[in-house]
């Protein structure tokens, strides 16, 4: 199971792609506030440092009540570049798209 981290880092890898793809394009996306909902297991740790950890649930991925607990998180996240300026994006048009 990925890390929340794991899952909040290929968000950002994946509008990082999307910001480049949009340099060549004349339509172009402003990104807004994103909602995320994922479930997440809530692990101790088993060295004893007391670490918690929160682990993603992979779609079809079990868990025994014995390992976690799951619980529902919704993050709102709001993408900002390093300049302050809109984050634009954009996609590979399908093949019937002008």
């Amino acid at each position: 199971m990925p890390e929340l981290s794991d899952v909040i880092t290929e968000l950002r890898a994946e509008i990082s792609r999307a910001m480049r793809s949009a340099a060549d394009h004349d339509l172009q996306f402003e990104v807004g506030p994103i909602e995320l909902e994922v479930t997440v297991a809530v692990t101790d740790g088993k060295k004893g440092d007391g670490k918690l950890k929160l682990w993603v649930v992979e779609t079809g991925g079990e868990l025994s009540k014995s390992q976690a607990t799951t619980h529902r998180v919704l993050l709102t996240l709001t993408p900002t570049s390093r300049s302050k300026a809109p984050i634009k994006v954009t996609g590979a048009a399908f093949e019937d798209e002008y």
